[in-house]
């Protein structure tokens, strides 16, 4: 469930900060927090998908209860090793869900709500998958986990500091948010929240406003690659190709199924290229109906690859020729997409997907979403 970012480390047989791979003025900025003993009450992680978000975040967690240091971690100690077992959140997944029972119903989630604990002081709450029997579309976070963090903020910690992180803290709806806000409005001496979402304006800005905000950058394909030769079995052209599709995003590159990232590349540009050719609606409907049923990736990598490919056409169209694209292996084929679009076309598209985007909250019909995104791109 997590697998793109727990396995962000550098060398092995290092441990503690010096093992997170990338972003090293976020982690300076954590250790010089523990240091000075003025570790925020709140902080609010954001960034792309599998730049280790969720990684160091387990790891300040570490470093905030470690036995033996105090601005970082020892990964040995008590504390350090089962906060550590946080790092691996699907089978705590797993288990919490059996637990609850495959017969559960909505009230039975709110009542027993998925939390990920190995350690009585650090909390991971992570959308609920909810495995109902009639199952949701796109896993959110519930009312009953934001409740239980806001009572189990106030307990005093059994070593120095609770910490409870809230993986995909935008799909919390924005008329529950207000359980939360009030942790962040009277906040607890000794614990600590930190919030994870790949964009901070999905969230409302009255909790923006009362976290102390990280952003985490993309890695160069360079930085990619580096971390690729010391940490894969990849080839030196499948290191070439992982750190392309990656989006910066080390996580991505290690775990990457390479031929079905670059498959998903070309069932995407299919899309756009049966739209602006003026395909039938039949043919264009096979191109989607295969992008959706077709894909192991979730509806919304799907739809950053198509912000990718678009970015790409834009920059063959209008852009600078000597700056590279990012999907380099579809050059002639965007090449002659391009010369069938404008500004116009492409605002169009942008628009679509946004509208796209932001009605997966409320669980819409992925596969009408896509075809009518598809149809507004049509050229007749």
């Amino acid at each position: 469930m997590r697998g793109s970012e727990v396995e962000l480390r550098s060398e092995e047989g290092q441990m503690g900060f010096a093992e997170f791979a990338g972003n090293q003025r976020v982690v300076t900025a954590l250790q010089g927090m523990l240091t000075a003993d003025r570790v925020p009450h709140a902080m609010l992680f954001s960034g792309p998908r599998g730049v280790g978000k969720y990684t160091l975040a387990v790891m300040f967690a570490q470093a905030a209860n470690c036995a033996r240091r105090k601005d970082d971690f020892c990964g040995e100690c008590e504390p350090c090793r089962r906060i550590g077992l946080l790092a691996e959140p699907a089978p705590l997944v797993e288990q919490g869900l059996a637990q609850r029972g495959e017969s559960a119903d909505a009230a039975m989630v709110e009542r027993v709500p998925l939390i990920l604990q190995t350690h009585p002081d650090v909390w991971s709450i992570v959308p609920d998958p909810m495995r109902l029997r009639n199952p949701v579309a796109r896993p959110v976070l519930h009312m009953g986990q934001l409740r239980a963090v806001a009572r189990a903020a106030n307990f005093k910690p059994t070593a120095r500091r609770r910490v409870f992180i809230l993986d995909g803290a935008e799909t919390m709806r924005w008329d529950l948010a207000n359980i939360f806000l009030k942790i962040l409005e009277e906040p607890p001496e000794s614990a600590t929240l930190i919030l994870l979402a790949p964009n901070p304006y999905l969230l409302l800005s009255t909790i923006r406003s009362r976290c102390l905000q990280f952003y985490f950058a993309p890695l160069s394909t360079e930085q990619l690659e580096e971390i690729l030769k010391r940490r894969t079995q990849f080839k030196p052209s499948e290191r070439k190709l992982a750190a392309q599709l990656a989006e910066g995003s080390p996580g991505r590159a290690m775990h990457m199924d390479l031929e079905g990232a670059a498959q998903l590349r070309r069932d995407v540009l299919q899309v756009l290229e049966r739209a602006v050719e003026g395909r039938s609606y039949a043919q264009l409907f096979d191109a989607t109906a295969q992008l959706v049923k077709g894909q192991k990736e979730s509806f919304e990598n799907v739809l950053e690859v198509f912000y990718i490919v678009i970015t790409d056409l834009l920059e063959l169209a209008y852009g600078s020729t000597d700056r590279p694209l990012r999907n380099p292996a579809l050059r002639q084929e965007l090449g002659a997409v391009c010369k069938k679009i404008d500004l116009e076309w492409v605002a169009q598209a942008v628009d679509g997907l946004d509208e796209l985007h932001g009605r997966l909250r409320r669980n819409i019909n992925r596969q009408l979403g896509l075809d009518a995104v598809a149809i507004s791109l049509a050229r007749r």
